[in-house]
């Protein structure tokens, strides 16, 4: 049996936590260094990472322009975590959690910031009119299933991912605990999608957000856990999943602000218009848009 640990009556902290994420994670919020953001030629500026809740988003905004939004046109400028980037101050005036994605709106008279990947992927969706429902009813059950995401996601990449994957050691309770809290949220999944080809009507922002999460579990990136989870015996996830990542648009949306992963193809560091996607690129992305 692990030794066993006593907390103390008061926290302090003194010594790094370890792990892969251990010398950027800090128990007080704030900027750390004087950085100020770049400032590309489109309204929308965003500053992230394709990170699961970074691809969310740039998801959105290739699926808008793909559907002929040319407002949603944008650059996007990569935040690399591991060197810090969020702890910037122009970062943390965008988010003051110091957590990629964040979004600045320049299109109106006063620049608009927005943080959280749900409420960035909300306030784009309203913005255009798209890929949410219209109906009231449609509308109700999407907000309910991308804030089913936000709410969940942290027990899968925080929880599981973190104790499976990157923990300096591996300990069979918190990898237990997680695996089957994991396991639950793809059978809610399942469940759901059985009866159902989308998660909210037709295709919206409930389904970008869940798949860049549960989508690229169940098809293998992110954390080596396919196997283990078993993700192959939830069959309608990954129907599901798969329609998804055929789209041309979810393509390219993961490329964009990768700096990670051995396929060099799919990276995109910073974007700043649709020619960026070199020629070589797009010939792999002869799919349905």
């Amino acid at each position: 049996m692990a030794d066993t640990y006593t907390p103390p009556k008061v926290w302090e902290w003194d010594s790094e936590s370890g792990g892969k994420f251990a010398s950027i994670n800090r128990p007080i919020a704030g900027a750390t260094h004087d950085k100020d953001l770049p400032v590309g030629k489109h309204p929308l500026q965003l500053y992230s990472l394709a990170t699961p809740n970074g691809v969310k988003v740039t998801v959105l905004l290739e699926e808008l322009l793909a559907a002929g939004h040319t407002g949603a046109e944008y650059d996007a400028w990569i935040i690399d975590i591991s060197e810090g980037d969020q702890f910037g101050s122009g970062f943390v005036e965008v988010n003051p959690n110091s957590k990629i994605p964040a979004l600045m709106d320049r299109s109106g008279d006063t620049p608009q910031r927005v943080f959280e990947s749900g409420a960035i992927m909300l306030y784009l969706a309203d913005k255009f009119e798209a890929f949410m429902p219209s109906d009231p009813a449609q509308r109700t059950e999407a907000l309910s299933w991308l804030f089913w995401q936000m709410g969940s996601a942290p027990y899968l990449g925080g929880g599981f991912g973190h104790f499976y994957a990157y923990a300096p050691e591996k300990f069979e309770y918190p990898i237990n605990r997680f695996a089957m809290e994991a396991k639950r949220q793809l059978d809610v999944m399942e469940r759901h999608l059985a009866d159902n080809e989308w998660f909210a009507g037709d295709y919206s922002i409930a389904d970008m957000a869940i798949w860049a999460w549960y989508g690229q579990l169940v098809l293998g990136r992110l954390y080596s856990a396919a196997e283990f989870l078993d993700v192959a015996s939830y069959k309608n996830v990954m129907r599901w999943a798969e329609a998804i990542d055929a789209r041309a648009p979810v393509q390219r949306g993961r490329m964009v602000n990768r700096a990670f992963g051995d396929d060099l193809s799919m990276q995109l560091h910073e974007r700043h218009d649709a020619s960026d996607f070199d020629t070589k690129t797009q010939d792999k992305l002869h799919v349905k848009t």
